[in-house]
């Protein structure tokens, strides 16, 4: 399995930066033409995507890089940002950041652009996992402890062939047993795909209140992320705990209380 997608001696391509580059393209085409559609302002929101790309990868970078402090004590290596080390949750939280502040300054809907950009992120995220396929990281546990290169459990779930080997990990920096493992960046694709599915019927309900169309989103992938992070062996740790879990389940809570916000609302109007 190659991490390269185009090597022309000078200069190499990964796999991981063209897939992330193809989750940008697609997801800036889908909120463009949703803000369209809504009647927000194309211009602002056009730039704040131009910034928030940038936001959201430093964001993934220092996440990275502050749950591995060890791996980064010579400074310089933070910036070799191609070498590897992003973390989606950093991301996301630089990216809500940036976005509060942004929409603050330029007095738009905080809650009408994250709707917007919901359904983008999720079906990023959904492409953007096939990087880690091809960086072979992100993965679950050995499938079979007693015959590890039995890829039975793999061949069972009826994926290419291509994906059951490129399961197959001998790399001694990253397994201590070369076998098959649990392909997790593919049940993540799959699940970030069918929230995406999830998100693009309910935003077109009638009855749909501003804010709804994200909690979908916080709620499902902080689900999502949660079951996985259970399967993953390469998790970021404070102490004993999954860090990722622990965002996930603040994402279920700030996605139910962005969920029943527009109820509490016409709650306290009525009374």
């Amino acid at each position: 399995m190659s991490s390269t997608l185009l090597d022309l001696g000078f200069f190499e391509i990964k796999w991981y930066s063209a897939l992330i580059l193809l989750a940008f393209i697609i997801g800036y085409g889908l909120v463009i033409s949703r803000c369209k559609k809504k009647g927000l302002n194309t211009t602002k929101i056009s730039d704040m995507c131009f910034y928030l790309v940038i936001v959201c990868i430093l964001g993934a970078r220092l996440y990275y890089c502050i749950f591995n402090f060890k791996d980064y004590m010579n400074i310089i290596d933070i910036f070799k940002i191609w070498e590897g080390g992003l973390a989606i949750h950093g991301g996301i939280i630089a990216g809500i950041i940036f976005i509060f502040f942004y929409t603050r300054k330029h007095d738009i809907s905080l809650l009408d652009v994250l709707d917007v950009f919901a359904p983008a992120l999720v079906l990023g995220q959904a492409i953007g996992r096939w990087g880690n396929f091809f960086n072979q990281e992100a993965f679950g546990p050995l499938l079979d402890k007693v015959n590890p290169n039995n890829p039975a459990f793999l061949q069972s779930l009826h994926i290419p062939e291509f994906i059951i080997e490129g399961m197959y990990i001998d790399d001694p920096f990253k397994v201590a047993i070369p076998g098959y493992y649990h392909p997790t960046f593919l049940y993540e694709s799959l699940g970030c795909l069918l929230i995406f599915i999830i998100i693009i019927i309910i935003r077109n309900i009638k009855t749909i209140k501003p804010g709804q169309v994200a909690s979908i989103y916080f709620i499902g992938y902080g689900i999502l992320r949660f079951l996985i992070e259970s399967l993953r062996e390469d998790s970021l740790m404070i102490f004993n705990l999954k860090v990722a879990q622990l965002i996930s389940i603040i994402m279920i809570v700030v996605g139910i209380i962005l969920f029943i916000l527009p109820y509490i609302k016409r709650l306290k109007k009525s009374s």
